[in-house]
């Protein structure tokens, strides 16, 4: 991706949260430059990813295979005696067209949280002993305290404020239903590592390739230098 394409979509984010009125932590306003003087004071930032991320998968094509999100809060699987929150929180911002493809978390469990604009549907299957798509067996679900259960392949429909609880194990995507617009999602959840606890039907990356056509209006989380 060019970093003016990563900088539209921040901007076009942050302009979705500011709508609906939801405030953002100090670090998330940080600009490049008032990075490079940030201390260790800053290191669980850095060391848990918090804060504006990009995901295009590795694919380039991000209008169409993708979404921007960031990381408020977070624990840290790898160093739980120096971090001990159990949780994380996170929005996440998709527009029609983009798609987050079918994967399961073997760790983690989370709640999907429609937090308002349009209407987001989430495909959802069991996962096989071998880790393939179950396409045979029915798929129960909790969504807002409501047990149900549904055939393999379904899409779950999540108007603004419902949600949907994903349980390790569970393959799911999912997309904007055409003609609602974009969608400001919440996701809360158990501790989230990105690098170990995704499983991803199809082999793919995470982070963008990035073309350096403008200067950065924040940096991503995985691109913060190290402490001052």
């Amino acid at each position: 991706m060019k970093r003016s394409q990563i900088n539209a979509a921040l901007r076009e984010m942050e302009e979705m949260i500011n709508s609906y009125r939801f405030s953002l932590p100090p670090f998330c306003h940080f600009t490049p430059e008032q990075w490079q003087e940030k201390g260790h004071d800053y290191d669980e930032v850095r060391e848990n990813m918090l804060g504006w991320d990009i995901t295009d998968y590795g694919m380039g094509r991000f209008d169409e295979l993708g979404f921007s999100l960031i990381t408020i809060r977070n624990g840290n699987q790898r160093m739980p005696e120096k971090y001990t929150k159990t949780y994380a929180e996170k929005l996440l911002y998709i527009k029609e067209g983009q798609y987050s493809p079918m994967h399961f978390h073997w760790f983690k469990a989370e709640d999907i949280i429609n937090r308002g604009g349009g209407n987001v549907l989430i495909q959802v299957y069991n996962a096989t002993k071998d880790e393939d798509l179950d396409r045979v067996n029915d798929v129960k679900i909790h969504v807002d305290g409501r047990e149900m259960t549904v055939p393999a392949g379904t899409k779950v429909r999540l108007t603004p404020g419902e949600s949907i609880t994903i349980y390790p194990y569970m393959y799911h995507d999912f997309t904007v239903e055409e003609g609602s617009g974009p969608v400001l999602l919440g996701e809360v959840s158990q501790c989230n590592d990105d690098n170990t606890d995704n499983r991803f039907y199809e082999k793919l990356g995470r982070f963008p390739t990035i073309e350096e056509d403008e200067p950065p209006y924040r940096l991503l989380c995985n691109e913060y230098p190290p402490a001052k």
